[in-house]
């Protein structure tokens, strides 16, 4: 991947005195751009939605409603988030674990180590 690439559909910036002297590679995640920027606006609208069937687990015990009825919605929630997480996952590797690769040295290392980290995370769960 080439910085052009690496940086595609991104708010474009200059390349920091520093970088151009040292020819280090500037990329979207040195600029602060996340991997689910692009994606923002309907992670915040999945949230709300996840957070709307957490609000319904409390009503549901509020009212006394039977325990596989709140159990059932309480597997929904999980797989909610569940899913969430593995799309935000996604969008880490493919932007700021690729942006570190382009990179490379230790900074890849630490990055794949991160990503290992969080899935075994998501796995205990």
């Amino acid at each position: 991947m080439t910085t052009t690439e690496a940086g595609a559909g991104a708010p474009s910036a200059a390349p920091t005195a520093d970088a151009v002297e040292t020819n280090e590679v500037v990329t979207d995640h040195d600029r602060g751009i996340h991997g689910y920027h692009k994606q923002k606006d309907e992670h915040l609208k999945r949230l709300r939605r996840i957070e709307g069937q957490v609000r319904g687990l409390q009503r549901m015990v509020d009212e006394d409603v039977y325990c596989i009825d709140i159990l059932t919605q309480v597997s929904a929630s999980t797989k909610a988030l569940q899913s969430f997480a593995l799309q935000l996952l996604e969008e880490h590797l493919r932007h700021c674990v690729a942006d570190a690769a382009v990179k490379g040295g230790a900074e890849i290392d630490a990055k794949v180590e991160e990503a290992t980290k969080a899935i075994a995370r998501l796995l205990r769960t």
